[in-house]
């Protein structure tokens, strides 16, 4: 999730750990530490921009890291508020606020490698990386809570909104499991075979859903939205695995393959390869000129060939918005 919801998740989860013993510290300690896990961007910023993408969600996003950091912080804390708060109890503030990241972030498309330093990554696929209806009633919820006078109340209003914010997770798992039945049905109506099928939200909304589909030689993607009433309609992407094959071995490719977890398509250019990640969907829907929302350019540099993030346009995103909430209505 974004940083922002990540922070009022952090104080929310300091407020119940330690709302007795830390009274309004909490919201210093729980928008800290809920912030902690995504300090990985800060280190990518330090990497090429491939590196800098694969570490994402990574160590800092596991068990690992949290049973490694969890006893550092806590003594830290247990000093600084020594007679308020010891030890153990710092360290269930401390381990809650870094877990419940993780927990909200496998919704995501993205996920995280929460048993690094194993490869696969958890992700559920239910939400948006910024979804204001899972936000705004937790932030509400704590702001009402933080503002009462005793822990007893401010537990009460801070609980509802974890409660309510829990529930709309738990709703958009629902629709999802729909959504992606109604893709199985489209793909078993139009006599499509295929080896894979991933259906994730897009921007801002569970309501549009995307789907993305391996066949043998190509990637057919197609969306749903629950105001639909016509049939869904796939649109066909080539494998190009020949163009693949001439990046084979490439450090900066093998390491995107991998990001991918394989749902890519290379595509060129005015002689620049470009690949294209297929999981968070198109900024244009041209077969032949495909523009997706994260997409690498290869440029030579000093005879190797080195990937760039192609840069987004302001209008890019406008446009992309503008069509989702077009689609939303139904097609």
């Amino acid at each position: 999730m974004d940083s922002f919801t990540q922070i009022v998740l952090g104080i929310a989860t300091a407020e119940l750990c330690a709302g007795k013993k830390l009274q309004r510290k909490t919201i210093l300690y729980g928008a800290i530490l809920g912030t902690i896990p995504d300090l990985d961007v800060l280190v990518g910023m330090f990497l090429n921009p491939v590196n800098g993408v694969a570490i994402h969600r990574g160590l800092s996003h596991s068990l690992l890291f949290f049973g490694l950091l969890s006893p550092i912080l806590s003594w830290f804390i247990s000093k600084i508020e020594q007679g308020k708060i010891n030890f153990r109890s710092a360290t269930f503030l401390v381990f809650w606020c870094l877990f419940t990241h993780v927990l909200l972030d496998m919704f995501t498309s993205w996920g995280t490698q929460i048993f690094w330093p194993l490869p696969d990554r958890i992700a559920f696929k239910t939400v948006f990386v910024i979804d204001p209806l899972y936000t705004l009633p937790l932030l509400i919820c704590l702001i009402i809570g933080l503002r009462k006078p005793t822990f007893a109340l401010r537990k009460k209003y801070v609980l509802r909104g974890i409660y309510i914010s829990s529930f709309y997770l738990l709703v958009t798992c629902g629709l999802k499991l729909y959504a992606l039945q109604q893709f199985k049905n489209a793909l078993q109506e139009q006599h499509i075979t295929y080896d894979d099928l991933i259906v994730k939200p897009t921007a801002f909304n569970c309501i549009l859903w995307n789907a993305n589909v391996a066949t043998k030689e190509a990637y057919l993607l197609a969306d749903y939205s629950l105001f639909d009433s016509k049939p869904i309609t796939f649109e066909r992407y080539e494998k190009n695995n020949a163009l693949s094959q001439q990046l084979t071995g490439n450090p900066d490719f093998e390491t995107l393959k991998k990001v991918s977890e394989g749902w890519f398509i290379v595509t060129q250019k005015d002689n620049d390869y470009y690949f294209n990640d297929l999981r968070f969907g198109l900024l244009t829907k041209d077969p032949k000129q495909p523009q997706f929302a994260f997409s690498y350019v290869f440029k030579d540099e000093n005879g190797e060939l080195k990937a760039q993030e192609v840069p987004k346009q302001k209008r890019d995103g406008k446009a992309l918005m503008l069509g989702i909430l077009n689609r939303i209505k139904g097609n």
